[in-house]
């Protein structure tokens, strides 16, 4: 009835430690939950730094090669790549051909690295050098990480997991959706009502690039 990944062997020991009902040891559906939400998180934390340190080797190979020439790409220009690579994903999704041979996993960690990018522009002020050493470029991206990282767990805990069920494609979707709203941010010049801002938003796209790789290391298939 329960999956593995749910812990059944924590169950059992509860159920052992329960009260017993006509015979069987029971406890509360809120306390399995716990249990089983305790070590979904352990999991998923475990998938989602596993995934990501294959964005961060690329951004530090990247950064050893070139440096940091992404800084000259204003907020605007790194939310448009980010368009350019969702894109790419729903289309490759929907033709299942592609002309150049690259799979849809670089892409996510494309946006992985330049949602985290845009964090780091967004952070700087307009007088900072272009040029950043490599270790704090190292550390600007790692300090964008952990804040992305930390609104994951946030929302995990108040959502669940439910982004296990959903599709990749969905997941590109929803990043294609989040770009659409920062550029018309961009287009407000950052004027909001409601919305979180510009920042928000590019951790959201971070963090469903990543679920996305995670469902792809999962399953092994295209995205669909």
């Amino acid at each position: 009835m329960f999956s593995s990944r749910f812990g059944v062997d924590k169950m059992v020991k509860t159920f052992v430690n329960g009260p017993k009902v006509a015979g069987y040891r029971v406890v509360s559906c809120r306390k399995i939950s716990r249990l089983m939400d305790a070590h979904t998180i352990e999991e998923t934390l475990e998938q989602y730094d596993r995934v990501f340190s294959r964005c961060a080797e690329l951004f530090e190979a990247k950064t050893a090669d070139y440096g940091t020439a992404w800084r000259i790409l204003r907020p605007s220009s790194l939310t448009d790549q980010l368009f350019i690579k969702a894109n790419r994903i729903r289309t490759l999704q929907q033709s299942d051909e592609a002309m150049v041979d690259e799979g849809i996993d670089s892409e996510f960690i494309g946006i992985v690295n330049y949602s985290l990018m845009a964090m780091i522009q967004c952070g700087l002020p307009a007088d900072h050098p272009m040029e950043l050493p490599l270790e704090e470029a190292r550390v600007r991206y790692r300090s964008a990480f952990e804040a992305t990282r930390s609104l994951m767990i946030a929302k995990n805990h108040d959502y669940g997991e439910a982004w296990r069920d959903m599709r990749v494609s969905s997941l590109t979707d929803l990043i294609l959706m989040k770009v659409l709203r920062v550029k018309q941010i961009e287009n407000n010049d950052g004027q909001t009502n409601v919305s979180e801002g510009v920042e928000a938003n590019y951790q959201d796209m971070a963090n469903y690039a990543l679920f996305a790789l995670i469902l792809l290391d999962l399953t092994d298939v295209s995205g669909t």
